[in-house]
């Protein structure tokens, strides 16, 4: 009997050595049973893991690890090891083989193995950029490779490997305190480089190319095949992991608020993509075909500007359609997927648990929520605002839910210390129709024309569609601040004349905003810094109104902006004064084709000429040509835009503990 269970024994040993040899090296790691990285074979091919290892720490891609190798083959690789070119994270390598390794090491508690994990860790700590993100492959390649990548979710992969490092740290006992630290930084960077790559489209949120430049953060092209476009594939992983976060912050919510819209507008319904086969069996064709399957799909590619679905073969050429592009291309690459599907089956859930009932949980700051339905605290924004604690010692944070708001708001002075924040900002709609002759309160109607006042300190504005709807009729304010230290994040402001009044002896920061009008549309007196902001002229006018302070060392200050205006425009100004003091600067801005080559009008002001600041520095973009700008206009030397930092423009504005404009 013995003998027989010896044999028996053997041959399962034999028969599962067999069944692993044909997997693919992937669903080795992934698809395994956990009991069988205890075997001696799992532990033979770790060996044979840290063997192709390099001495960089990181692996080579697409390469079959658990099939044996022979004595030349070891002595090749240990040859290899100080050769770093080819380490990588794209197709799932590195850390694939960390979860490999790791898996056996919790059974065979090798030291090769901990130095090996240990190894591949700090190349992926080392690999990532300043700004957060991944190249595809470390040392840095020539090429598209230096881009920062999602393409097949190389760089999720390493947020994924790093955050259940930082979720299991008992399974990771033998890392430093040092190595945790330094995996929660390179996390939380990960993170802000996803926050800072998510694609705006008119001003709007929407998804994430395959890969993003690595400096300018913009979509980039990769093959002659992959062109800058907005990914259905990788965008949907992306927003997983977003989704996995516990304690969201109001910047993942608001960027899985917006994929998931863009997600809903994108599905191409009652769509099958299916392979057509020959009588022999080989793959003919892969077609688009009509269904009445309610499954939806998503393309891979889709048009950064109207997300029309496009294709492209090894040309470099962008078709409308599939069956445009050659064979090859046509049947070798995965131009559809339904991953978006997941997104969209977790979201209800995950904006259930994660986010509408953390205040009851204790898991986030939120503390009054509206909702026209019913479901929150209030119905009314201005009740809640209203039903707030005066001067309050503690944030008083409010969420909004989706919905079409019809009121007009005024953030008290008494309600300093608030945060209003929509469930997504295309969603989150405020909006009235007031404008100066509706008004008729004499001349400075104005100021009373508003949808929504901010006079209280310390207030932050995110996520929110911010509209005065009154049409051409004149002056008409979308948002009016007159107060403090005020944030305005991830907003749209809509109008015409007057949209936005920046006012009071306060400071001002307008941060990934789109910002539209015709005439005047930014105006007023406050020292406000306008960041990666679109500005959108909707007319041949003027954008800026400065009356800034004659004592004040800054007025308009717009970094990283881009100026759009819509078509056929092509005399719109940069600005003009109000008062004569007016100070106005764009740096480093994209000023688009609609803007006057003289970039400036003295409001038929000499004065202005004289006492005014306007001023410009790297500007890009065919409205950035300064051959033929007006005399009195400055442009900023290298040592004098190093002066227009946050800190030095809000010098004058202290708060508590740390920096006001850093405050959420």
């Amino acid at each position: 009997m013995k003998k027989i269970s010896l044999f028996i024994l053997t041959f399962f040993t034999l028969w599962l050595s067999a069944q692993t040899q044909s997997m693919k090296w992937k669903n080795v790691i992934f698809k395994s049973e956990s009991a069988w990285f205890g075997t001696k074979e799992a532990s033979e091919i770790a060996d044979q893991v840290v063997l192709y290892q390099r001495n960089s720490g990181g692996w080579l891609k697409n390469i079959e690890m658990h099939h044996a190798l022979t004595n030349d083959d070891k002595k090749e690789l240990e040859q290899l090891k100080t050769e770093a070119k080819g380490s990588t994270i794209d197709n799932g390598a590195t850390t694939q083989e960390l979860i490999f390794l790791h898996k056996v090491y919790a059974h065979f508690p090798k030291e090769s193995y901990k130095k090996a994990i240990i190894s591949g860790l700090n190349y992926l700590l080392e690999a990532q950029y300043g700004n957060g993100g991944w190249p595809q492959f470390y040392p840095l390649q020539k090429g598209y490779y230096t881009h920062i990548t999602y393409n097949d979710d190389a760089m999720v992969n390493v947020l994924k490997f790093l955050q259940d490092i930082l979720n299991y740290k008992d399974q990771y006992a033998f890392l430093t305190e040092t190595h945790f630290q330094n995996i929660q930084t390179a996390f939380d960077k990960g993170i802000n480089c996803i926050l800072a790559t998510q694609y705006k489209q008119n001003g709007l949120l929407t998804a994430w190319c395959a890969q993003h430049d690595e400096n300018t953060l913009e979509p980039a092209k990769a093959r002659a095949y992959e062109l800058p476009s907005l990914s259905g594939y990788e965008s949907a992983n992306i927003v997983l992991l977003l989704m996995s976060l516990e304690n969201p912050s109001y910047e993942v919510i608001n960027a899985v608020n917006h994929a998931v819209y863009w997600f809903q507008n994108t599905q191409l319904p009652k769509t099958k993509f299916e392979a057509v086969y020959a009588e022999d069996g080989s793959l003919k064709d892969k077609i688009i075909v009509q269904t009445k399957e309610v499954n939806p799909i998503w393309a891979r590619f889709m048009d950064l500007q109207t997300n029309a679905p496009f294709f492209c073969g090894r040309d470099g050429v962008k078709k409308d359609s599939l069956s445009q592009i050659d064979w090859e291309r046509r049947t070798g690459y995965a131009w559809y997927t339904n991953l978006p599907e997941k997104v969209l089956v977790k979201y209800d859930n995950w904006l259930k648990n994660k986010v509408l009932n953390a205040k009851e949980k204790g898991k986030n700051q939120f503390q009054k929520v509206v909702a026209q339905d019913g479901s929150g605290d209030y119905k009314s924004i201005q009740d809640a605002i209203d039903d707030s604690p005066s001067f309050p010692y503690e944030r008083v944070t409010i969420l909004i839910k989706n919905g079409v708001y019809k009121e007009k708001i005024k953030v008290y002075e008494w309600n300093s210390n608030i945060t209003l924040v929509g469930e997504s900002r295309e969603q989150t709609i405020i909006y009235f129709d007031d404008y100066f002759d509706k008004i008729n309160l004499g001349r400075n109607s104005t100021f009373h024309s508003y949808t929504m006042l901010v006079e209280a300190d310390d207030t932050v504005l995110k996520n929110l569609t911010i509209a005065n709807t009154s049409g051409e009729v004149g002056q008409a304010i979308a948002l009016s601040v007159t107060s403090n230290r005020v944030k305005v994040v991830n907003c749209n402001l809509l109008g015409n004349q007057d949209t936005l009044y920046a006012s009071g002896n306060g400071n001002q920061l307008y941060s990934n905003c789109y910002i539209e009008g015709t005439t005047d549309f930014i105006f007023g007196n406050a020292t406000a810094l306008f960041e990666n902001c679109e500005i959108h002229s909707k007319s041949n006018s003027f954008v800026t109104a400065a009356s800034t302070d004659k004592d004040a060392k800054f007025g308009f200050v717009f970094q990283n902006c881009k100026l759009t205006a819509n078509e056929n425009l092509h005399k719109v100004y940069l600005g003009r004064p109000w008062r004569i003091y007016a100070k106005t600067v764009f740096m480093n801005c994209t000023l688009g084709s609609h803007i006057l080559s003289e970039g400036w009008n003295n409001w038929s002001k000499p004065d202005a000429e004289k006492e005014s600041f306007y001023a410009e520095y790297q500007n890009s973009g065919p409205g950035s040509d300064l051959k033929n700008r007006v005399e009195w206009a400055h442009q900023l030397s290298a040592k004098e835009a190093k002066k227009y930092t946050k800190e030095t423009i809000f010098s004058e504005s202290k708060s508590i503990n740390k920096p006001w404009f850093q405050i959420d």
